[in-house]
Order: C-alpha cells, then sequence, then structure tokens
C-alpha cells in the first residue's frame, strides 16, 4: 500500500473516535459548567442573609467561591460524565449515526473504546484532583468562611484532647496554632492498657514548639509520680522540662482538621497518629479507601451508560436524566450501607471502601456481556 494511501486510511480509522470524543468532552465540559452554575446560585441563595449580615464585598463571595469550586468539581465530574456518555451515545443513536456506524465496520468494543478512555483519564486526573488539590482548597474556604462569616476558631485552639501512645494521654486546654504556643498542659502516664493505674501526671502553664530540637518545651513543669495505688505521692518541680509527647505541632495542627481538609497523604499520617495512641481508626480507614475508589466511578458509568444509551427507547432525553439520577442515587445508598455494614462487621476497610465501585463494576459487566 503506498504511503499516502496508508496514512488517508489511518485517518479513516481514527475519525469515528475523533468524531466521538469531540462529542462527550463537549458535553461534559457543558454540563460541568450547568451543574456548577445551579450549584452556585442555590449556595448563595443559602448564605445571602449571612453575606449580607456581614457586609461581604463582591469581592470576597468571588474568593470565597472559587476556593468553593473544587469541592463541588469532585462532587459533579462523575455525574457529568454519566449525562454526558447517556446523552452523546443517545444522540448518535437517535440520529441513526450508530448505526452507519456499526455497517462501516466498527465493532461494539470500537465504539465503546473511546469512551472508555477517555474515562479512564478523567479517573485518573480526578484522583489526584480529589486527593490533594481539593483539600488545600477546603483549608481556604473555610479559612474564609471564619475571616468573612466569623465560623470556627480562627487560629486558636481549645480543650484538645488525644493520645500520644495507649498508655499516655495529652490534655491541651488553648493551643495558639499561629504562635505555636500552649496553655495548661497536662500528661498522664498509665501502666499498661490491660491495667490502667496512674503512674506520673505532668502539668505545665504553657510549653511552646522548639523547631532546631523538635521538641516541646515548658520553663516550668510540676511531676507528680505514685510509686503503687493509693501510695505515696512524690511532687517534683522541672525548668525547662522537654514534655515528654512525640506529637509534633503540624499534627495537633492536623488532629483538628477535618477529614475534608487532609490530603490523602495527610490523611494517612492521621489515622497513623490516631492508631498508635489506641483510637479506634476503622471509620477512618473506610473513608480513606473510599476517596481512593470514588474517581474510578467515572470509568464504571461509562462501561454502564454507553451500551444502555446505544439502544434507541421511548423517551429521549427523559429517559436519560431518569437513569442518571437513578444511578447517581442508587451509588450513593450503596456506598452509604456499605459504610454502615462496615463499621459493625470485621469487613477489611479497604473492602468496604471499594464495595459500591465493586458492585457497579459488576452490574456494568453483565450489561456488556448481553450485548
Amino acid at each position: 500500500m503506498p504511503p499516502d494511501v496508508e496514512h488517508s486510511y489511518v485517518d479513516d480509522r481514527m475519525l469515528i473516535p475523533r468524531y466521538q470524543v469531540r462529542q462527550f468532552l463537549s458535553t461534559v465540559v457543558f454540563t460541568v459548567v450547568a451543574l456548577c452554575a445551579l450549584f452556585v446560585v442555590v449556595d448563595v441563595i443559602e448564605r445571602l442573609d449571612k453575606f449580607i449580615d456581614h457586609r461581604v464585598g463582591i469581592v470576597d463571595i468571588g474568593r470565597f467561591y472559587v476556593a468553593y469550586l473544587p469541592f463541588m468539581l469532585q462532587l459533579v465530574i462523575p455525574v457529568a460524565t454519566l449525562l454526558a456518555a447517556l446523552f452523546s451515545v443517545g444522540r448518535l443513536s437517535a440520529t441513526n449515526e450508530l448505526t452507519a456506524m456499526r455497517a462501516a465496520g466498527a465493532s461494539p468494543l470500537r465504539l465503546l473504546a473511546p469512551y472508555v478512555v477517555i474515562g479512564c483519564l478523567l479517573s485518573g486526573g480526578q484522583l489526584y484532583f480529589n486527593g490533594w488539590v481539593v483539600p488545600r482548597a477546603s483549608s481556604e474556604r473555610l479559612m474564609l468562611e471564619r475571616t468573612l462569616l466569623q465560623e470556627g476558631a480562627g487560629g486558636s485552639l481549645f480543650n484538645l484532647y488525644f493520645r500520644d501512645v495507649p498508655t499516655r494521654t495529652v490534655f491541651i486546654e488553648y493551643y495558639d496554632k499561629d504562635r505555636s504556643v500552649a496553655r495548661n498542659v497536662r500528661i498522664e502516664e498509665f501502666g499498661s492498657v490491660a491495667e490502667p493505674r496512674l503512674h506520673w501526671r505532668m502539668e505545665a502553664p504553657s510549653m511552646s514548639w522548639d523547631q532546631e530540637q523538635a521538641c516541646w518545651t515548658a520553663p516550668e513543669a510540676w511531676r507528680r509520680s505514685w510509686q503503687e495505688p493509693g501510695g505515696r505521692m512524690t511532687l517534683t518541680r522541672l525548668d525547662s522540662a522537654t514534655m515528654p509527647f512525640s506529637i509534633r505541632q503540624e499534627d495537633i495542627q492536623r488532629l483538628q482538621r477535618g477529614v475534608e481538609e487532609l490530603d490523602l497523604d495527610e490523611m494517612k499520617s492521621y489515622i497513623a497518629t490516631m492508631q498508635a495512641g489506641g483510637r479506634d481508626v476503622r471509620a477512618l480507614l473506610i473513608e480513606y479507601y473510599a476517596k481512593w475508589a470514588f474517581p474510578f466511578a467515572n470509568v464504571i458509568v461509562v462501561l454502564i451508560a454507553v451500551p444502555f444509551a446505544g439502544v434507541r427507547r421511548k423517551g429521549g432525553i427523559a429517559i436519560h436524566i431518569a437513569v442518571a439520577m437513578v444511578l447517581a442515587f442508587a451509588y450513593i445508598v450503596c456506598s452509604e450501607i456499605a459504610k454502615a455494614v462496615g463499621l459493625s462487621t470485621d469487613l477489611p476497610p479497604a473492602a468496604v471502601g471499594w464495595s459500591a465501585n465493586v458492585v457497579f463494576a459488576l452490574i456494568a459487566v453483565a450489561g456488556l456481556g448481553r450485548r
């Protein structure tokens, strides 16, 4: 085959996939913009009285919703992917273009392939976006809520209580995040988890983080020790004491941040910190694995929607919207039921977090098997 004829043949083979991808991506973009605009309008209506009461300007409102946008996107992208697959393939079927493509020799798998590739790319991009970009934007949004709407505690934290290790508890009455200074600190050490008995208690009016030594230090502290239950107490005054717990300043700040503000690396470290302190972290582990699983819903909804929309049905766009709503609602319900069941069983947290994806992937495979 001459080179120019071979080149023309390759271009002809790519003509249909390019047409499919162009229609699919244009529908995804339109749907994302429409859903985000609807999201913003509804949220503005709900917050309008707060904006007016706190005299928040247009520029600050704009900053707030720019920081809010990533949170919206992580929710609407899978829905937009689902709607785009239904609408774009449904349009090809309604105009008989899909029939013409099949008549030209395109197999069902070849027609499905461009959508699956785009779904995989969207899943990979959303995994990074949800895991690392959204948490940073959420922190910015919550900071703006504190400064513009006076919601939250600002740069201070109160009444912090956590375990450093299973036998050691730490209580901090007040912590200034900006200055890394704590007030009224109490540390208690118990003998063992099986037979907890207070061995000693250390109290300090204040402590601060020593960046060079990477430890907490107190100008003065008092240590109370007990040799045996009900025995004599020994009181010791300590000057320039190093506080005996390993949690760093950034860990304290992370402990008080919501899960939505932690990227996947920080969340893993946070769970490890909680686990080292003897806390039950099963719910956090399930949420962690669910965060990994959610972006891959883009591929799954494509595998479900494309074969469904490829068959012409009465109802047109209405049936596609209804299917999208049912699938989105079913995925959420399945995910929440799995989390509830997972908390009350001994199933591995990873299996629970990925269970909704597994169920819908099986539905997708079953649907493909019938085509």
